[in-house]
């Protein structure tokens, strides 16, 4: 929590970013750490965990459910369903680009991809496994995920939970959508966007949005901001977006109370529903909203309408996935 505190205190010194940084086009590779490079076999390892709902208690419950890579890289729900029917109270972060995150989670309380690998498996409500213990006795018992641990860390004992959310954050590291209209258009093709959608983009920067939402993935890159800003109590009680106490939900201080992580603006199209308790059900009442929470403005249904049109130019190419073959327990289950 320590480096939440200072990545916000540093944010708020440097204060707003220069909008001619805003408009980067998305890098088509992600960065990853000294102790974790992308490899094929930690990739192809990680996407099988990541599909695998034997990583739950019930075995009802993968990464994917929550984070479907078939479509936005989330499930469209308010609130993602976890083991048992249960719900949680928060919608789900899209998968996708989340390697240009800075920290993970809406109240960044992980620094990594690797970090948010861990949480969710043992979670009571998400995926419901009591250890991460057991869940390395488990997979232990699976003859294929020793070989595939086994080429992607080498060794004969490879299964550990250090090398299964290495292989997990790999395999994120691969879910990059390039190339939108928008990128093409900052690249220097200007018929990539309509002429609707350069003044919704040109409206954005004018606002001020992009003070916030900045940088090649729209997401302040670690950014912190407080939601709502201005008091509006018709929003408040119609969307409850005061009952989640946000980044103080973690470290408990006052002072955090209602700050949120950036979240990005790439597929933001495809969504819905949003904020972070998924209460705003179309993304033309998710700028309203905006609007009047923090930048404190009443938007004309015009500026809705072109925003709406630059948001939906932010829709990338998504890589093909093709659905792994989960090594197989012959003649037994875990349940």
């Amino acid at each position: 929590m320590f480096k939440i505190r200072l990545l916000i205190t540093a944010l708020a010194l440097a204060g707003s970013i220069s909008v001619a940084s805003a408009w980067e086009a998305l890098p088509t590779q992600a960065p990853a750490p000294a102790d974790n490079e992308t490899t094929p076999a930690k990739v192809a390892l990680g996407q099988m965990l990541y599909h695998d709902p034997r990583l739950s208690s019930t075995g009802t419950v993968s990464c994917a459910s929550c984070h479907n890579t078939m479509l936005g890289g989330e499930d469209n729900r308010a609130n993602s369903m976890g083991v048992n029917g249960q719900t949680g109270g928060r919608s789900a972060p899209t998968v996708w680009n989340s390697a240009f995150n800075a920290v993970q989670f809406w109240d960044g309380r992980a620094a990594s991809l690797e970090a948010q690998a861990a949480g969710p498996v043992t979670n009571p409500i998400e995926m419901g496994m009591k250890s991460w213990d057991d869940v390395v006795a488990r997979l232990k018992e699976i003859e294929g995920y020793k070989t595939a641990f086994a080429e992607a860390f080498g060794g004969q004992d490879a299964i550990s939970q250090d090398h299964a959310t290495k292989a997990i954050a790999a395999y994120e590291r691969t879910l990059i959508t390039p190339n939108s209209p928008y990128d093409r258009y900052v690249k220097g093709d200007k018929s990539a966007l309509t002429e609707q959608q350069v003044r919704g983009m040109n409206t954005m920067q004018s606002l001020g949005c992009v003070s916030c939402h900045s940088g090649p993935a729209f997401n302040g890159a670690g950014m912190f901001q407080r939601f709502p800003m201005f008091d509006n109590a018709y929003l408040a009680a119609q969307y409850h977006f005061k009952k989640d106490l946000g980044v103080a939900e973690v470290t408990k201080k006052e002072e955090d109370k209602h700050l949120w992580k950036v979240p990005t603006l790439r597929n933001i199209a495809l969504t819905a529903p949003y904020f972070h308790n998924g209460a705003v059900k179309t993304l033309e009442a998710a700028v309203r909203v905006m609007g009047k929470t923090q930048l404190n403005k009443d938007l004309s249904d015009a500026e809705i309408s072109d925003i709406v049109a630059f948001l939906n130019g932010l829709t990338g190419e998504f890589p093909k996935q093709t659905m792994p073959t989960l090594p197989g327990t012959p003649g037994k289950t875990f349940y």
